[in-house]
Protein backbone atom coordinates (compact mmCIF):
# COMPACT_ATOMS: atom_id res chain seq x y z
CA UNK A 1 0.00 0.00 0.00
CA UNK A 2 1.08 3.82 -0.83
CA UNK A 3 0.63 6.24 2.24
CA UNK A 4 -1.77 7.73 0.55
CA UNK A 5 -3.81 4.23 0.65
CA UNK A 6 -3.14 3.92 3.96
CA UNK A 7 -4.21 7.50 5.44
CA UNK A 8 -7.30 6.55 3.29
CA UNK A 9 -8.16 2.99 4.86
CA UNK A 10 -7.99 4.63 8.00
CA UNK A 11 -8.45 8.04 8.32
CA UNK A 12 -11.45 8.41 5.31
CA UNK A 13 -14.74 7.21 7.14
CA UNK A 14 -17.62 8.17 8.98
CA UNK A 15 -17.02 9.49 12.23
CA UNK A 16 -17.04 7.08 14.99
CA UNK A 17 -17.56 4.34 12.60
CA UNK A 18 -17.63 1.00 13.32
CA UNK A 19 -16.83 -2.17 11.49
CA UNK A 20 -16.99 -6.24 11.61
CA UNK A 21 -13.65 -7.48 10.20
CA UNK A 22 -13.19 -11.26 9.61
CA UNK A 23 -10.40 -10.94 6.68
CA UNK A 24 -6.83 -10.16 6.72
CA UNK A 25 -7.35 -8.75 3.37
CA UNK A 26 -9.59 -5.66 4.15
CA UNK A 27 -7.73 -2.17 3.29
CA UNK A 28 -7.88 -1.45 6.69
CA UNK A 29 -6.13 -3.93 8.31
CA UNK A 30 -3.47 -4.09 5.59
CA UNK A 31 -2.90 -0.77 6.29
CA UNK A 32 -2.59 -1.08 10.16
CA UNK A 33 0.27 -3.77 8.97
CA UNK A 34 1.99 -1.51 6.62
CA UNK A 35 2.89 0.63 9.30
CA UNK A 36 5.48 -2.28 10.51
CA UNK A 37 7.83 -0.26 7.66
CA UNK A 38 9.44 2.68 8.70
CA UNK A 39 9.24 4.25 5.82
CA UNK A 40 5.28 3.64 6.09
CA UNK A 41 5.47 5.52 9.43
CA UNK A 42 7.52 8.10 8.21
CA UNK A 43 5.21 9.36 5.55
CA UNK A 44 2.30 8.82 7.12
CA UNK A 45 2.90 10.02 10.34
CA UNK A 46 0.95 7.06 12.10
CA UNK A 47 2.60 4.29 14.56
CA UNK A 48 0.90 1.19 15.67
CA UNK A 49 0.64 0.30 19.70
CA UNK A 50 -0.70 -3.47 21.01
CA UNK A 51 -2.02 -4.23 23.94
CA UNK A 52 -4.46 -1.94 26.16
CA UNK A 53 -2.03 -1.18 29.07
CA UNK A 54 -0.23 1.60 26.62
CA UNK A 55 -3.52 2.27 25.01
CA UNK A 56 -5.38 2.77 28.25
CA UNK A 57 -1.86 5.05 29.16
CA UNK A 58 -2.88 7.31 26.03
CA UNK A 59 -5.78 7.77 27.16
CA UNK A 60 -4.77 9.18 30.61
CA UNK A 61 -2.70 11.78 28.55
CA UNK A 62 -6.04 12.68 26.33
CA UNK A 63 -4.58 10.39 23.73
CA UNK A 64 -7.55 9.03 21.94
CA UNK A 65 -6.81 6.04 19.18
CA UNK A 66 -6.80 7.29 15.72
CA UNK A 67 -8.29 3.56 14.68
CA UNK A 68 -8.37 0.35 17.00
CA UNK A 69 -8.80 -3.05 16.25
CA UNK A 70 -9.84 -5.28 19.32
CA UNK A 71 -10.91 -9.08 19.33
CA UNK A 72 -14.32 -9.57 18.97
CA UNK A 73 -14.54 -12.06 21.82
CA UNK A 74 -13.31 -9.70 24.14
CA UNK A 75 -15.73 -6.42 22.98
CA UNK A 76 -17.52 -6.63 26.73
CA UNK A 77 -13.78 -6.28 28.62
CA UNK A 78 -14.31 -3.66 30.52
CA UNK A 79 -10.69 -1.79 29.53
CA UNK A 80 -11.67 -2.21 25.59
CA UNK A 81 -15.29 -0.52 25.76
CA UNK A 82 -13.81 2.07 27.62
CA UNK A 83 -10.78 2.03 24.83
CA UNK A 84 -13.64 2.00 22.02
CA UNK A 85 -15.44 4.37 23.20
CA UNK A 86 -13.03 7.03 23.51
CA UNK A 87 -12.12 5.92 20.06
CA UNK A 88 -15.72 6.36 18.75
CA UNK A 89 -16.36 9.87 20.85
CA UNK A 90 -12.91 11.64 18.92
CA UNK A 91 -14.16 10.27 15.46
CA UNK A 92 -11.87 7.51 15.08
CA UNK A 93 -12.22 3.94 13.32
CA UNK A 94 -13.12 1.14 15.39
CA UNK A 95 -12.71 -2.54 14.09
CA UNK A 96 -14.08 -5.66 15.57
CA UNK A 97 -12.14 -8.83 14.10
CA UNK A 98 -11.59 -12.12 14.69
CA UNK A 99 -8.59 -14.04 15.95
CA UNK A 100 -7.41 -14.82 12.71
CA UNK A 101 -6.88 -11.31 11.57
CA UNK A 102 -5.77 -10.03 15.08
CA UNK A 103 -2.83 -12.90 14.46
CA UNK A 104 -2.01 -10.92 11.01
CA UNK A 105 -1.83 -7.49 13.49
CA UNK A 106 0.31 -8.82 16.32
CA UNK A 107 3.91 -9.12 16.19
CA UNK A 108 3.80 -11.11 19.65
CA UNK A 109 3.57 -14.81 20.13
CA UNK A 110 0.68 -14.10 22.84
CA UNK A 111 -1.56 -11.61 20.51
CA UNK A 112 -2.75 -8.95 22.38
CA UNK A 113 -6.48 -8.40 22.46
CA UNK A 114 -6.11 -4.66 21.19
CA UNK A 115 -4.27 -3.06 18.24
CA UNK A 116 -4.63 0.60 18.01
CA UNK A 117 -3.37 3.55 15.80
CA UNK A 118 -2.29 6.75 16.95
CA UNK A 119 -0.24 9.85 15.29
CA UNK A 120 3.04 10.43 15.99
CA UNK A 121 3.57 13.91 17.91
CA UNK A 122 7.38 15.67 17.35
CA UNK A 123 7.89 19.00 18.82
CA UNK A 124 10.25 21.67 17.54
CA UNK A 125 14.04 22.73 18.57
CA UNK A 126 13.28 25.69 19.45
CA UNK A 127 10.77 24.54 22.25
CA UNK A 128 13.39 22.17 23.64
CA UNK A 129 14.00 23.51 27.26
CA UNK A 130 12.13 26.49 27.11
CA UNK A 131 9.54 25.06 29.52
CA UNK A 132 9.90 24.75 33.51
CA UNK A 133 12.13 21.70 34.15
CA UNK A 134 14.81 21.42 35.28
CA UNK A 135 16.44 17.89 33.41
CA UNK A 136 16.74 17.08 29.80
CA UNK A 137 17.93 14.45 27.89
CA UNK A 138 20.03 14.10 24.71
CA UNK A 139 20.53 10.82 22.75
CA UNK A 140 23.21 10.77 20.17
CA UNK A 141 22.59 8.10 17.75
CA UNK A 142 20.90 5.85 19.74
CA UNK A 143 20.57 3.05 17.23
CA UNK A 144 18.85 0.13 19.05
CA UNK A 145 15.01 0.08 19.41
CA UNK A 146 14.59 -1.78 22.71
CA UNK A 147 16.69 0.51 24.84
CA UNK A 148 15.34 3.62 23.14
CA UNK A 149 12.46 2.42 24.68
CA UNK A 150 13.47 1.77 28.01
CA UNK A 151 15.32 4.75 27.91
CA UNK A 152 11.55 6.26 27.00
CA UNK A 153 10.21 4.58 29.72
CA UNK A 154 12.95 5.15 32.58
CA UNK A 155 13.05 8.96 31.70
CA UNK A 156 9.24 9.01 32.15
CA UNK A 157 9.75 7.77 35.83
CA UNK A 158 12.86 10.10 36.82
CA UNK A 159 9.84 13.16 35.26
CA UNK A 160 12.11 14.03 32.54
CA UNK A 161 9.73 15.13 29.99
CA UNK A 162 11.93 16.47 26.94
CA UNK A 163 14.12 14.07 25.10
CA UNK A 164 16.06 15.18 22.04
CA UNK A 165 17.24 12.16 19.38
CA UNK A 166 20.07 13.82 17.60
CA UNK A 167 21.52 12.29 14.20
CA UNK A 168 20.75 9.29 12.54
CA UNK A 169 18.76 7.62 15.89
CA UNK A 170 16.68 4.54 15.34
CA UNK A 171 12.70 5.54 15.14
CA UNK A 172 10.86 5.79 18.61
CA UNK A 173 8.01 4.92 16.73
CA UNK A 174 9.21 1.59 15.95
CA UNK A 175 7.29 -1.43 17.49
CA UNK A 176 9.83 -2.75 19.48
CA UNK A 177 10.46 0.40 20.75
CA UNK A 178 6.61 1.28 21.40
CA UNK A 179 6.38 -2.04 23.37
CA UNK A 180 9.75 -1.50 25.42
CA UNK A 181 8.43 2.05 26.36
CA UNK A 182 5.30 0.24 27.85
CA UNK A 183 2.97 3.38 26.86
CA UNK A 184 5.99 6.02 28.60
CA UNK A 185 5.99 7.48 24.88
CA UNK A 186 2.77 9.38 25.13
CA UNK A 187 3.77 10.55 28.38
CA UNK A 188 7.46 12.06 26.84
CA UNK A 189 8.14 15.17 24.39
CA UNK A 190 10.05 14.02 21.71
CA UNK A 191 12.51 16.06 19.76
CA UNK A 192 14.85 15.46 16.91
CA UNK A 193 17.70 17.11 15.54
CA UNK A 194 20.89 16.85 13.56
CA UNK A 195 24.36 17.20 15.23
CA UNK A 196 25.07 20.42 13.90
CA UNK A 197 21.82 22.05 14.30
CA UNK A 198 21.95 20.55 18.42
CA UNK A 199 25.40 22.46 18.79
CA UNK A 200 23.81 25.48 17.60
CA UNK A 201 21.23 24.97 19.70
CA UNK A 202 23.95 24.27 22.60
CA UNK A 203 25.39 27.79 22.46
CA UNK A 204 22.43 29.46 23.74
CA UNK A 205 21.79 27.30 26.49
CA UNK A 206 21.99 28.25 29.61
CA UNK A 207 22.23 25.39 31.64
CA UNK A 208 24.84 22.98 32.48
CA UNK A 209 25.70 19.84 29.72
CA UNK A 210 26.33 16.74 31.30
CA UNK A 211 27.95 14.06 29.29
CA UNK A 212 28.78 10.43 30.05
CA UNK A 213 32.17 9.01 29.08
CA UNK A 214 34.33 6.06 29.72
CA UNK A 215 37.29 8.72 29.93
CA UNK A 216 35.43 11.24 32.03
CA UNK A 217 37.57 13.08 33.93
CA UNK A 218 34.73 13.55 37.19
CA UNK A 219 32.96 10.14 38.83
CA UNK A 220 29.41 11.21 38.57
CA UNK A 221 28.61 10.42 41.87
CA UNK A 222 30.90 13.75 43.02
CA UNK A 223 29.09 16.00 39.61
CA UNK A 224 26.98 19.19 41.88
CA UNK A 225 23.99 19.31 39.34
CA UNK A 226 22.03 22.54 39.22
CA UNK A 227 19.01 23.21 36.93
CA UNK A 228 18.49 23.28 34.02
CA UNK A 229 20.87 20.04 33.02
CA UNK A 230 21.36 18.47 30.08
CA UNK A 231 22.51 14.71 30.20
CA UNK A 232 23.77 13.67 27.13
CA UNK A 233 23.92 10.12 26.32
CA UNK A 234 26.41 8.32 23.46
CA UNK A 235 26.02 5.50 20.67
CA UNK A 236 25.94 2.11 21.99
CA UNK A 237 29.14 1.00 20.49
CA UNK A 238 31.01 4.45 19.80
CA UNK A 239 29.67 6.57 22.69
CA UNK A 240 29.81 10.41 22.15
CA UNK A 241 30.93 11.71 19.20
CA UNK A 242 34.02 14.20 19.49
CA UNK A 243 31.82 17.04 18.69
CA UNK A 244 29.59 16.27 21.05
CA UNK A 245 32.25 15.74 23.74
CA UNK A 246 33.28 19.15 22.91
CA UNK A 247 30.35 20.93 23.53
CA UNK A 248 29.36 19.59 26.86
CA UNK A 249 30.89 21.17 29.87
CA UNK A 250 31.16 18.11 32.19
CA UNK A 251 32.24 14.73 30.98
CA UNK A 252 31.24 12.42 33.70
CA UNK A 253 32.13 8.39 34.49
CA UNK A 254 30.48 5.87 35.80
CA UNK A 255 32.78 3.74 38.23
CA UNK A 256 32.72 -0.30 37.74
CA UNK A 257 34.38 -2.17 39.48
CA UNK A 258 34.11 -5.89 37.78
CA UNK A 259 35.33 -7.18 34.47
CA UNK A 260 32.72 -5.44 32.56
CA UNK A 261 34.16 -2.58 30.60
CA UNK A 262 30.72 -0.85 30.15
CA UNK A 263 27.07 -0.74 30.84
CA UNK A 264 24.24 -0.96 28.07
CA UNK A 265 23.11 2.13 27.04
CA UNK A 266 19.71 2.00 28.58
CA UNK A 267 21.39 0.94 32.05
CA UNK A 268 24.17 3.99 32.27
CA UNK A 269 20.75 6.37 31.57
CA UNK A 270 18.63 4.94 34.53
CA UNK A 271 22.40 5.28 36.38
CA UNK A 272 22.97 9.49 35.13
CA UNK A 273 19.26 10.14 35.52
CA UNK A 274 19.21 8.70 39.68
CA UNK A 275 22.52 10.12 40.47
CA UNK A 276 20.83 13.56 38.84
CA UNK A 277 17.98 13.22 40.94
CA UNK A 278 19.87 11.91 44.13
Amino acid sequence: MTPGDIDDALTRHPPGERRHIVSPANNAIKAIRALDLKKNRAATHLFVVEGARAALEALSQATAPLAIAYLDEAAHESHVMKLAAATEDSGGLILEVNREVLGKLSRRDNPQTVVSVYRQTWHSLLDFGSGDTDRLLALETVRDPGNLGTILRTADGFDVRDILLIGEATDPYAGEAVRASMGSIFAVNLYRTSLADFLDWRRQFGGLVVGTHLSGSEDIRTLAWRAPSLIVMGNEQKGLSAEMSAACDRLVRIPMSGRADSFNLAVATAITLYESRR
